[in-house]
């Protein structure tokens, strides 16, 4: 790889890690090569219009079955990105130079700490947002093809994260703690396990959260017709109503008819036994919570901010304890 334009602790770090890029953009090349071979595959079969327009794929497409299945798995896996560079950040990058010693080489050629930190992190930013970029334009060529199929709709883990911008910043957030807990552990192991750990936390922990950013939207109907999620909608609860419009536990008549004598023996009478409880109640409607496709920008942006929030305030911990050490 030729870096005619780095110089100083850039080039060095360029220089010392040209292997991971090479590897990193083989990946992205491979990645190119599997979704684009299958969606030419893909197209070798004209899709069976139903009646009503709607394009389905033939049944003997078998590269679609697999251009879905690619997607899907590089979506999930593109969501591990940011637990990999942090990992790389904080093991390779930052905590084995001081496991080494070898950073005080760096610091005897006329190089600040902050300015050798900060050569560090440029590059690992770069290289990890391109990445991500290049990985993201790879899903976006197939992304039409295959939404809204199983596993593979806008609010599902993987999809989400990759059509948003929100996974640019969990790279950055990843970058910024990995500096932040390679210099505080120092051993290259444990600082990439730490590291893997906290983004994993956040991932998780986001994951969960995201939907209660913004107030659901709820249908109702009557008890025992079938409800549908409208404009695309992303269902998160479905549950009964009483005549007041009071939201009703359904599990208290499930274990009321769990303990009547004979409702797993006498046919018909668990749903009986039910029955009477929810009339006994009031139950007359039912309800459904969902997020339409609208939240999806919205809960991208907020959850994108309070990631670069994080990101910022490792970055600067990272700075601060640095200069701490080495004033």
């Amino acid at each position: 790889m030729s870096t005619p334009a780095l110089r100083g602790s850039y080039w060095v770090t360029v220089r010392q890690y040209r292997r991971t890029l090479w590897l990193t953009g083989a990946l992205v090349l491979a990645a190119s090569a599997v979704i684009g071979g299958l969606r030419i595959w893909d197209a070798q079969y004209p899709d069976v219009y139903m009646e009503d327009g709607y394009a389905l794929p033939a049944d003997g497409n078998r590269g679609f079955d697999l251009l879905r299945f690619g997607m899907e798995q590089l979506s999930l896996g593109m969501v591990l990105l940011p637990l990999l560079a942090g990992a790389f950040v904080a093991g390779p990058l930052i905590a084995r130079e001081f496991e080494s010693g070898t950073y005080k080489i760096s610091l005897t050629q006329s190089v600040t700490p902050a300015a050798w930190l900060r050569a560090k992190l440029l590059t690992a930013t770069a290289v990890a947002l391109v990445t991500t970029l290049a990985l993201a334009g790879v899903f976006s060529t197939s992304w039409g093809r295959v939404s809204n199929t199983w596993n593979l709709n806008w609010s599902d883990r993987g999809p989400y994260e990759v059509a948003g911008v929100v996974l640019f910043a969990y790279v950055l957030a990843a970058v910024a703690v990995g500096a932040l807990v390679g210099q505080l552990i120092r051993r290259t192991l444990l600082a990439m396990a730490a590291t893997g750990l906290v983004m994993g936390a956040v991932l998780l922990v986001l994951g969960e959260l995201r939907w209660s950013f913004l107030a659901v939207k709820t249908v109702t109907g009557p008890y025992g017709a079938t409800l549908w999620t409208p404009e695309n909608g992303f269902m998160t609860e479905t549950g009964l109503l009483t005549s007041s419009g009071a939201r009703f536990d359904q599990t208290t008549c499930w274990q009321e008819a769990a303990r009547t004598p004979g409702t797993d023996s006498v046919d018909g009478l668990w749903n009986k036994v039910q029955d009477q409880c929810l009339a006994r109640n009031g139950v007359t409607a039912q309800y459904l919570d969902y997020h339409p496709q609208s939240h999806f920008w919205p809960t991208q942006l907020i959850e994108t901010g309070i990631l670069l929030a994080l990101a910022a305030l490792a970055a600067y911990a990272a700075f601060r304890v640095l200069r701490a050490r080495h004033p």
